[in-house]
């Protein structure tokens, strides 16, 4: 048992030197010589007329975390399809009474505006 462990230990001890030395090399061996041109930001050949750093606005940021919000929930479908011949109608019945939750809570949100880009 031990010896498994051993030959992975050796395997993730090559990945670190590996890893390091590359960056090291990198570092070491990469030109750098920065001036104020070189560090402008770079939009595809066009000169940029807005900072790089301007505001987002907020309504970006929460359609953003609806989206991960409902998208995790989503998480919760696998498990219940894998285990619902065992469920049987219990598990039916109390996944359509999440789903009717996840959509009270998408018409109240809709309803809103949370997901209005105006």
């Amino acid at each position: 048992m031990l010896n498994a462990y051993g030959s992975l230990a050796i395997y993730a001890l090559l990945i670190v030197v590996v890893v390091g030395t590359l960056i090291t090399l990198s570092y070491v061996l990469g030109p750098s010589k920065p001036y104020k041109s070189k560090l402008q930001p770079y939009e595809s050949g066009i000169v940029p007329d807005q900072p790089a750093r301007r505001r987002m606005s907020v309504r970006f940021y929460l359609t953003a975390m609806l989206f991960i919000i409902f998208d995790v929930e989503t998480v919760f479908f696998y498990p219940w399809a894998v285990t619902l011949h065992q469920l049987r109608w219990f598990g039916v019945i109390e996944m359509f009474v999440f789903m009717l939750i996840l959509l009270v809570a998408l018409a109240h949100i809709w309803r809103k505006g949370g997901l209005d880009w105006e």
